[in-house]
Protein backbone atom coordinates (compact mmCIF):
# COMPACT_ATOMS: atom_id res chain seq x y z
CA UNK A 1 0.00 0.00 0.00
CA UNK A 2 2.97 2.22 0.92
CA UNK A 3 4.32 2.52 -3.01
CA UNK A 4 0.87 2.87 -3.92
CA UNK A 5 1.13 6.75 -3.05
CA UNK A 6 4.28 7.40 -5.36
CA UNK A 7 0.90 7.80 -7.79
CA UNK A 8 -1.41 11.06 -6.15
CA UNK A 9 -3.02 11.69 -9.95
CA UNK A 10 -3.00 10.11 -13.31
CA UNK A 11 -2.97 12.10 -16.44
CA UNK A 12 -5.67 11.01 -19.13
CA UNK A 13 -4.47 11.11 -22.66
CA UNK A 14 -8.26 11.34 -24.11
CA UNK A 15 -9.09 9.99 -27.82
CA UNK A 16 -6.94 12.91 -29.72
CA UNK A 17 -4.04 15.51 -28.91
CA UNK A 18 -5.25 17.71 -32.20
CA UNK A 19 -6.90 20.73 -30.95
CA UNK A 20 -9.37 20.78 -34.11
CA UNK A 21 -10.06 17.44 -33.46
CA UNK A 22 -10.69 17.87 -29.83
CA UNK A 23 -13.23 20.59 -30.24
CA UNK A 24 -15.22 18.65 -32.94
CA UNK A 25 -15.32 15.58 -30.64
CA UNK A 26 -16.86 18.19 -27.35
CA UNK A 27 -19.65 19.19 -29.95
CA UNK A 28 -20.32 15.75 -31.14
CA UNK A 29 -20.27 14.23 -27.63
CA UNK A 30 -22.03 16.72 -25.98
CA UNK A 31 -25.30 16.19 -28.59
CA UNK A 32 -24.65 12.56 -27.53
CA UNK A 33 -24.65 12.85 -24.18
CA UNK A 34 -27.95 15.31 -23.99
CA UNK A 35 -29.37 13.17 -26.73
CA UNK A 36 -28.83 10.24 -23.84
CA UNK A 37 -30.26 12.10 -21.15
CA UNK A 38 -33.32 13.45 -23.13
CA UNK A 39 -34.09 9.96 -24.52
CA UNK A 40 -33.74 7.86 -21.56
CA UNK A 41 -35.70 10.97 -19.17
CA UNK A 42 -38.45 10.83 -21.98
CA UNK A 43 -38.67 6.91 -21.25
CA UNK A 44 -38.82 7.37 -17.60
CA UNK A 45 -41.55 9.78 -17.57
CA UNK A 46 -43.83 8.55 -20.03
CA UNK A 47 -43.21 5.02 -18.38
CA UNK A 48 -44.21 6.68 -15.04
CA UNK A 49 -47.47 8.58 -16.12
CA UNK A 50 -48.85 6.18 -18.01
CA UNK A 51 -51.62 4.49 -17.22
CA UNK A 52 -51.05 1.80 -20.27
CA UNK A 53 -47.64 1.22 -19.74
CA UNK A 54 -48.31 -0.73 -16.54
CA UNK A 55 -46.39 -4.35 -16.64
CA UNK A 56 -43.36 -5.24 -15.47
CA UNK A 57 -41.71 -4.82 -19.18
CA UNK A 58 -42.03 -1.39 -18.45
CA UNK A 59 -41.07 -1.47 -14.81
CA UNK A 60 -37.95 -3.07 -16.04
CA UNK A 61 -37.40 -0.71 -19.43
CA UNK A 62 -37.43 2.37 -17.05
CA UNK A 63 -35.19 0.85 -14.68
CA UNK A 64 -32.70 -0.03 -17.34
CA UNK A 65 -33.31 3.72 -18.63
CA UNK A 66 -32.09 4.90 -15.12
CA UNK A 67 -28.50 2.90 -15.09
CA UNK A 68 -28.35 4.26 -19.04
CA UNK A 69 -28.37 7.63 -17.48
CA UNK A 70 -26.26 7.28 -14.88
CA UNK A 71 -23.82 5.09 -16.33
CA UNK A 72 -23.34 7.61 -19.18
CA UNK A 73 -22.87 10.10 -16.40
CA UNK A 74 -20.11 8.25 -14.68
CA UNK A 75 -17.81 8.65 -18.10
CA UNK A 76 -19.32 11.65 -20.53
CA UNK A 77 -19.00 14.46 -18.49
CA UNK A 78 -15.21 13.78 -17.64
CA UNK A 79 -14.44 13.21 -21.62
CA UNK A 80 -16.64 16.75 -22.10
CA UNK A 81 -14.88 18.55 -19.75
CA UNK A 82 -11.29 17.05 -21.07
CA UNK A 83 -11.97 18.25 -24.53
CA UNK A 84 -13.22 21.45 -23.67
CA UNK A 85 -11.25 22.37 -21.07
CA UNK A 86 -8.02 20.58 -21.98
CA UNK A 87 -8.23 19.28 -17.94
CA UNK A 88 -6.46 15.78 -18.22
CA UNK A 89 -5.40 15.40 -14.60
CA UNK A 90 -7.46 13.28 -12.05
CA UNK A 91 -6.56 12.32 -8.61
CA UNK A 92 -6.39 8.70 -7.54
CA UNK A 93 -9.57 8.91 -5.74
CA UNK A 94 -11.90 10.33 -8.28
CA UNK A 95 -9.91 7.63 -10.21
CA UNK A 96 -11.10 4.98 -8.29
CA UNK A 97 -14.17 6.35 -7.17
CA UNK A 98 -15.05 6.82 -11.74
CA UNK A 99 -14.30 3.31 -11.97
CA UNK A 100 -16.63 2.15 -8.84
CA UNK A 101 -19.27 3.97 -10.86
CA UNK A 102 -18.56 2.77 -14.51
CA UNK A 103 -18.91 -1.05 -13.35
CA UNK A 104 -21.69 -0.32 -10.41
CA UNK A 105 -24.12 0.74 -13.20
CA UNK A 106 -22.65 -1.49 -16.17
CA UNK A 107 -22.66 -4.41 -14.56
CA UNK A 108 -26.33 -3.75 -12.71
CA UNK A 109 -27.51 -3.19 -16.69
CA UNK A 110 -25.99 -6.39 -17.08
CA UNK A 111 -27.93 -8.26 -14.79
CA UNK A 112 -31.05 -6.26 -15.62
CA UNK A 113 -30.67 -7.41 -18.76
CA UNK A 114 -30.76 -11.47 -18.04
CA UNK A 115 -34.32 -10.18 -15.80
CA UNK A 116 -35.86 -8.80 -18.71
CA UNK A 117 -35.21 -11.46 -20.96
CA UNK A 118 -36.86 -13.88 -18.01
CA UNK A 119 -39.75 -11.57 -18.38
CA UNK A 120 -40.23 -11.81 -21.89
CA UNK A 121 -39.63 -16.02 -21.22
CA UNK A 122 -42.52 -15.93 -18.78
CA UNK A 123 -44.68 -13.37 -21.01
CA UNK A 124 -44.53 -15.21 -24.15
CA UNK A 125 -44.08 -18.98 -23.31
CA UNK A 126 -46.19 -18.82 -19.70
CA UNK A 127 -48.71 -16.40 -20.27
CA UNK A 128 -51.76 -17.51 -17.84
CA UNK A 129 -49.48 -17.34 -15.00
CA UNK A 130 -47.26 -14.59 -16.19
CA UNK A 131 -49.18 -12.00 -13.24
CA UNK A 132 -49.08 -14.79 -10.83
CA UNK A 133 -44.96 -14.89 -11.60
CA UNK A 134 -44.02 -11.49 -12.25
CA UNK A 135 -45.96 -9.80 -9.66
CA UNK A 136 -44.80 -6.49 -8.22
CA UNK A 137 -43.08 -7.92 -5.18
CA UNK A 138 -40.83 -10.23 -7.41
CA UNK A 139 -39.90 -7.57 -10.13
CA UNK A 140 -38.69 -5.30 -7.10
CA UNK A 141 -36.70 -8.10 -5.68
CA UNK A 142 -35.12 -9.14 -9.54
CA UNK A 143 -34.37 -5.46 -9.41
CA UNK A 144 -32.78 -5.27 -6.47
CA UNK A 145 -30.94 -8.36 -7.76
CA UNK A 146 -29.34 -6.78 -10.27
CA UNK A 147 -28.07 -3.92 -7.77
CA UNK A 148 -26.25 -6.22 -5.64
CA UNK A 149 -24.82 -8.26 -8.57
CA UNK A 150 -23.27 -5.09 -10.02
CA UNK A 151 -22.25 -4.06 -6.63
CA UNK A 152 -20.27 -6.93 -6.19
CA UNK A 153 -18.90 -6.80 -9.28
CA UNK A 154 -17.72 -3.40 -8.62
CA UNK A 155 -16.54 -4.38 -5.32
CA UNK A 156 -14.67 -7.13 -6.73
CA UNK A 157 -13.33 -4.50 -9.21
CA UNK A 158 -11.63 -1.86 -7.26
CA UNK A 159 -10.96 -3.69 -4.25
CA UNK A 160 -8.39 -5.93 -7.17
CA UNK A 161 -6.81 -2.34 -8.34
CA UNK A 162 -6.79 -0.16 -5.23
CA UNK A 163 -4.18 -1.64 -3.45
CA UNK A 164 -2.00 -2.50 -6.01
CA UNK A 165 1.62 -0.62 -6.26
CA UNK A 166 2.09 2.55 -8.55
CA UNK A 167 4.52 3.83 -9.00
CA UNK A 168 4.84 5.52 -12.21
CA UNK A 169 4.56 6.73 -14.98
CA UNK A 170 0.99 7.84 -14.30
CA UNK A 171 -0.01 8.21 -18.23
CA UNK A 172 -3.25 6.67 -19.12
CA UNK A 173 -3.42 5.80 -22.25
CA UNK A 174 -7.50 6.37 -22.27
CA UNK A 175 -10.30 8.90 -21.68
CA UNK A 176 -11.48 6.97 -18.93
CA UNK A 177 -10.32 5.03 -15.81
CA UNK A 178 -10.94 0.95 -16.73
CA UNK A 179 -9.03 -1.79 -15.40
CA UNK A 180 -6.94 -2.86 -18.29
CA UNK A 181 -5.30 0.87 -18.80
CA UNK A 182 -4.67 1.15 -15.02
CA UNK A 183 -3.19 -2.77 -14.75
CA UNK A 184 -0.76 -1.54 -17.32
CA UNK A 185 0.52 1.39 -14.88
CA UNK A 186 0.78 -1.46 -12.31
CA UNK A 187 4.57 -1.92 -10.67
CA UNK A 188 4.34 -5.56 -9.59
CA UNK A 189 3.28 -8.54 -11.63
CA UNK A 190 -0.36 -8.74 -12.73
CA UNK A 191 -0.74 -12.16 -14.13
CA UNK A 192 -2.91 -13.11 -11.30
CA UNK A 193 -4.73 -10.02 -11.03
CA UNK A 194 -5.12 -10.14 -14.45
CA UNK A 195 -7.08 -13.79 -14.24
CA UNK A 196 -9.15 -12.40 -11.59
CA UNK A 197 -10.21 -9.47 -13.84
CA UNK A 198 -10.80 -11.37 -16.67
CA UNK A 199 -13.17 -13.90 -14.40
CA UNK A 200 -14.88 -10.81 -12.73
CA UNK A 201 -15.59 -9.16 -15.98
CA UNK A 202 -15.18 -10.96 -19.29
CA UNK A 203 -16.65 -14.35 -17.96
CA UNK A 204 -19.46 -12.79 -16.99
CA UNK A 205 -20.42 -10.93 -20.20
CA UNK A 206 -19.86 -14.18 -21.52
CA UNK A 207 -21.95 -16.30 -19.62
CA UNK A 208 -24.88 -13.79 -19.29
CA UNK A 209 -24.60 -13.25 -22.85
CA UNK A 210 -24.84 -17.21 -23.93
CA UNK A 211 -27.76 -17.16 -21.77
CA UNK A 212 -29.39 -14.55 -23.12
CA UNK A 213 -28.95 -16.59 -26.22
CA UNK A 214 -30.48 -19.13 -25.30
CA UNK A 215 -33.48 -17.75 -23.95
CA UNK A 216 -34.64 -15.56 -26.55
CA UNK A 217 -33.67 -18.63 -28.78
CA UNK A 218 -36.25 -20.69 -26.65
CA UNK A 219 -38.58 -17.42 -26.77
CA UNK A 220 -38.48 -17.01 -30.74
CA UNK A 221 -38.84 -21.12 -31.44
CA UNK A 222 -41.84 -20.62 -28.86
CA UNK A 223 -43.92 -17.86 -31.07
CA UNK A 224 -45.25 -20.70 -33.47
CA UNK A 225 -47.80 -20.95 -30.82
CA UNK A 226 -48.93 -17.62 -31.10
CA UNK A 227 -51.12 -15.65 -33.08
CA UNK A 228 -50.29 -13.26 -35.82
CA UNK A 229 -50.78 -10.51 -33.41
CA UNK A 230 -48.96 -12.40 -31.01
CA UNK A 231 -46.28 -13.42 -32.96
CA UNK A 232 -45.96 -9.74 -34.24
CA UNK A 233 -45.85 -8.12 -30.67
CA UNK A 234 -43.39 -10.74 -29.46
CA UNK A 235 -41.05 -10.07 -32.70
CA UNK A 236 -41.61 -6.38 -31.80
CA UNK A 237 -40.09 -6.34 -27.83
CA UNK A 238 -37.61 -8.89 -28.30
CA UNK A 239 -36.08 -8.19 -31.40
CA UNK A 240 -35.70 -4.38 -29.40
CA UNK A 241 -34.17 -6.38 -26.28
CA UNK A 242 -31.92 -8.56 -29.00
CA UNK A 243 -31.03 -5.28 -30.95
CA UNK A 244 -30.06 -3.98 -27.40
CA UNK A 245 -28.13 -7.12 -25.86
CA UNK A 246 -25.71 -7.75 -28.98
CA UNK A 247 -24.69 -3.82 -28.76
CA UNK A 248 -23.91 -3.92 -25.47
CA UNK A 249 -22.54 -7.38 -25.42
CA UNK A 250 -20.18 -7.72 -28.07
CA UNK A 251 -18.19 -4.44 -27.37
CA UNK A 252 -17.71 -5.97 -23.46
CA UNK A 253 -16.65 -9.46 -24.73
CA UNK A 254 -13.75 -8.31 -27.14
CA UNK A 255 -12.50 -5.72 -24.32
CA UNK A 256 -12.67 -8.41 -21.19
CA UNK A 257 -12.63 -11.85 -22.31
CA UNK A 258 -9.08 -11.53 -23.26
CA UNK A 259 -5.74 -11.56 -21.58
CA UNK A 260 -5.70 -8.31 -19.39
CA UNK A 261 -3.58 -6.44 -21.47
CA UNK A 262 -4.84 -2.73 -24.02
CA UNK A 263 -5.00 -2.56 -27.38
CA UNK A 264 -5.03 0.56 -30.01
CA UNK A 265 -8.61 -0.02 -30.67
CA UNK A 266 -9.79 -0.42 -27.32
CA UNK A 267 -10.82 3.20 -26.91
CA UNK A 268 -12.78 3.12 -29.98
CA UNK A 269 -14.59 0.47 -28.63
CA UNK A 270 -15.26 1.70 -25.42
CA UNK A 271 -16.66 4.62 -27.30
CA UNK A 272 -19.31 2.32 -28.52
CA UNK A 273 -20.76 0.26 -25.22
CA UNK A 274 -20.16 3.78 -22.74
CA UNK A 275 -21.44 6.30 -24.65
CA UNK A 276 -23.11 5.15 -28.06
CA UNK A 277 -25.03 2.67 -26.38
CA UNK A 278 -26.84 4.15 -24.05
CA UNK A 279 -28.03 6.95 -26.30
CA UNK A 280 -29.23 4.01 -29.17
CA UNK A 281 -30.96 2.13 -26.30
CA UNK A 282 -33.99 4.59 -25.93
CA UNK A 283 -34.32 5.00 -29.83
CA UNK A 284 -34.37 1.70 -30.13
CA UNK A 285 -36.72 0.75 -27.45
CA UNK A 286 -39.08 3.42 -28.86
CA UNK A 287 -39.47 3.01 -32.37
CA UNK A 288 -39.72 -1.30 -32.37
CA UNK A 289 -42.17 -0.47 -29.67
CA UNK A 290 -45.92 0.47 -30.87
CA UNK A 291 -47.14 1.12 -27.82
CA UNK A 292 -44.27 3.09 -26.06
CA UNK A 293 -44.19 5.41 -29.25
CA UNK A 294 -48.20 5.53 -28.63
CA UNK A 295 -47.76 6.74 -25.16
CA UNK A 296 -45.41 9.39 -25.92
CA UNK A 297 -47.49 10.73 -28.62
CA UNK A 298 -49.82 10.70 -25.81
CA UNK A 299 -47.61 12.81 -23.38
CA UNK A 300 -46.53 14.97 -26.05
CA UNK A 301 -50.03 16.18 -27.24
CA UNK A 302 -51.31 16.44 -23.95
CA UNK A 303 -48.82 17.43 -20.60
CA UNK A 304 -47.41 15.45 -17.32
CA UNK A 305 -49.93 17.21 -14.75
CA UNK A 306 -52.96 15.99 -16.75
CA UNK A 307 -51.42 12.30 -17.17
CA UNK A 308 -51.06 11.90 -13.50
CA UNK A 309 -54.75 12.76 -12.71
Amino acid sequence: MGSRNNVTYFVLLGLTQNPKEQKVLFVLFLFIYLLTLVGNLLIIVTIAVSKTLNSPMYFFLASLSCMDVTYSTSITPKLISELLFGEKHLSFESCMTQLFAEHLFAGSGVFLLLVMAYDRYVAICKPLHYLVIMRQRVCVVLLLLSFVGGFLHSVIQLSTIYGLPFCGPDVIDHYMCDMYPLLELVCSDTYVIGILVVANGGLICTIVFLLLLISYGVILHSLKNLSQEGKRKALQTCGSHITVVVCFFVPCIFMYARPAKTFPNDKLLSVFYTIITPMLNPLIYSLRNSELTNAMKKLSRGNIISHIK
